[in-house]
């Protein structure tokens, strides 16, 4: 429980929208975590570990936003998916609702800012209940009233540190990205548009109504709605891009500037010159579209095209590092947050925690700090790991490789074992560019090493994932030391693995010794050279007692 939320005077002292935004710094997306679930089945999952850890993310810790904090972030979205945890009647079973309180407390505790919202009970899946269209906003307006009602109610005494977020990208009744009624034969329909943008401001209405009559802190807490697919207005191949920002109303609300806008944005860098002339022109539509109907403005999620498949990240790193640097710097100077979607920390690394992507979170707390700003990031390279996968049926797999490469670019990925397995039980699956360009190899029985070389000609242009598949039906576990890419020059890259789908993956971690010591300020030194930082990422130019960041390390002023 957290603490201090119970401290507020009144709503009303709560830092306006503005402020909210400004104060908020650098945000990330607790993402594929609490938001998980089974797909189109549509399926109500009662068990809150397996609903958490659904999509191959480890079980959340407070530690791991304590790294967050640490490393220069000052907020963090906390996608969340409901339908599957509420009952004919739309309640929110208690142990998930007790489950999110936990997550939203690590956050809080640890010092940030946290979003709260509703994410894929909306969406293109078929699941998705939560449609930008007049018909089912007034047959699903008294159950997502009530949802709201419930999440309301649970936080309504937190602090202003917590953000509710009205929904996350909903889409019109022909699940249409970019602009409503775009997935239409003739790419526009004036009916189906009108619709949608008009069930969109309904459903912010209602979700600021709701949230507002239920009092205590609720009353002035600063709320969060999405444009039409939480669209951007990026691009100019079509005269409709920017109708999800000029048909966005600000809802009607006693509370005084205590609304945001979001909307979402991921770009191709493969063109440096051209991405960022693309963040120009998406800004001034911002400022002319959206900021200037009396809210600020933030970006609930962003990354480049590749963000997910990993391969920006491989293929174009120093573009996107670039990039991200120009978007936080531009976005900082226009006053509009930023939340980065769930990289830098993914899958297993966040149990530890560490981040598995130390140059992006440099780059990102230096664009938005300065560029002698040291954040403290802790690396899976700082840990000794052994991996224990659990397989519990046929077909099973684990990722040895979790991300698009350039079948040309590598030459081979190695496998080494605790143990070595029997014949015939476990195989190397190379995923190729398309379907049916798979190749199989079984893992040696007479090794803990299976090294598998790759072939263009039978996969293709590009690998889309390579894992480590069980060919037996009883359950079974066995031992994973380290997995090796090696690339056609030579270079090796340790790869993390991760659950695909069925299996589960523990992780035992000891951090290695480095023999260096936290060192101890009594006094701060006279030699300090000013760059010292509190745990906020804020210059301080007299340390008092505390901790504080320096050089890239804690100090302890005592």
């Amino acid at each position: 429980m957290l603490l201090t939320a119970t401290f507020w005077a009144t709503a009303d002292d709560f830092e306006n929208a503005t402020l909210a935004v400004k104060n908020m710094g650098l945000g990330w997306n607790l993402g594929n975590t609490l938001d998980a679930h089974d797909g189109d089945n549509g399926s109500r999952i009662t068990d809150v570990v397996k609903a958490e850890t659904y999509w191959g993310q480890p079980v959340t810790k407070p530690d791991l936003m304590v790294m967050m904090k640490e490393a220069g972030f000052g907020a963090i979205r906390v996608p969340v998916t409901w339908y599957p945890h509420m009952d004919t009647n739309g309640k929110v079973d208690d142990a998930w609702m007790k489950r999110v309180h936990e997550v939203v407390d690590y956050v809080l505790d640890a010092g940030m800012y946290c979003i709260l919202n509703v994410h894929h009970d909306t969406g293109a899946g078929n699941t998705a209940w939560l449609i930008a269209d007049e018909t089912v906003y007034n047959d699903t307006k008294e159950r997502y009233e009530n949802l709201w009602k419930q999440i309301a109610v649970e936080f309504k005494d937190y602090g202003e540190r917590l953000l509710f977020e009205s929904y996350n990208e909903m889409l019109d009744s022909k699940r249409s990205w970019c602009f409503s009624s775009f997935n239409t034969t003739n790419r526009y329909d004036a009916a189906i548009a009108k619709s949608a943008y008009s069930a969109i401001n309904s459903y912010a209405q209602s979700f600021v109504n709701v949230v507002r009559a239920t009092g205590g802190n609720n009353a002035c807490r600063n709320l969060v709605v999405n444009t039409y697919g939480a669209c951007s207005g990026s691009g100019t191949w079509n005269t409709h891009l920017t109708d999800p920002l000029k048909e966005m109303k600000l809802p009607q609300d006693n509370a005084q500037n205590h609304l945001i806008f979001e909307i979402h944005s991921y770009l191709d860098v493969t063109n440096l010159s051209n991405v960022k002339k693309e963040v120009d022109d998406m800004i001034t539509k911002l400022n002319n579209h959206l900021a200037s109907k009396g809210a600020p403005v933030i970006f609930g999620e962003w990354g480049t095209s590749n963000v997910d498949a990993g391969t920006d990240y491989t293929d174009r790193r120093e573009n996107m590092i670039a990039f991200m640097r120009y978007f936080i710097e531009k976005c900082k100077e226009n006053h509009i947050g930023t939340f980065y979607w769930m990289g830098l920390s993914d899958g297993m690394p966040r149990s530890l925690p560490a981040f598995q992507q130390p140059d992006l979170v440099e780059a990102m707390t230096q664009a938005f700090y300065g560029d002698s700003f040291q954040a403290m990031i802790p690396t899976v390279d700082d840990y000794e790991l052994s991996y224990t996968v659990n397989y519990y049926g046929q077909w099973q797999e684990l990722n040895l490789v979790n991300s698009e490469i350039v079948t040309n670019d590598y030459q081979s990925v190695t496998v080494e074992l605790g143990e070595v397995p029997a014949n015939d039980l476990l195989q190397v699956k190379v995923y190729g560019a398309s379907d049916g360009k798979e190749t199989y190899q079984p893992v040696s029985s007479s090794s803990l090493s299976t090294t598998v070389t790759f072939d263009a000609s039978k996969l293709g242009t590009k690998i889309r994932r390579v894992t480590l598949q069980y060919t037996q039906s009883q359950a079974y576990a066995i031992g994973v030391k380290r997995v090796i890419l090696t690339k056609k020059d030579g270079t090796e890259q340790e790869m993390t693995p991760s659950v695909f789908w069925g299996c589960s993956l523990s992780v035992e971690a000891r951090r290695k010794a480095t023999g260096i010591v936290s060192p101890v300020w009594n006094a701060v030194d006279d030699h300090v050279d000013g760059n010292v930082y509190n745990l906020s990422g804020q210059r301080v130019a007299h340390p008092s007692k505390g901790i504080y960041i320096y050089k890239g390390k804690k100090y302890v002023v005592r």
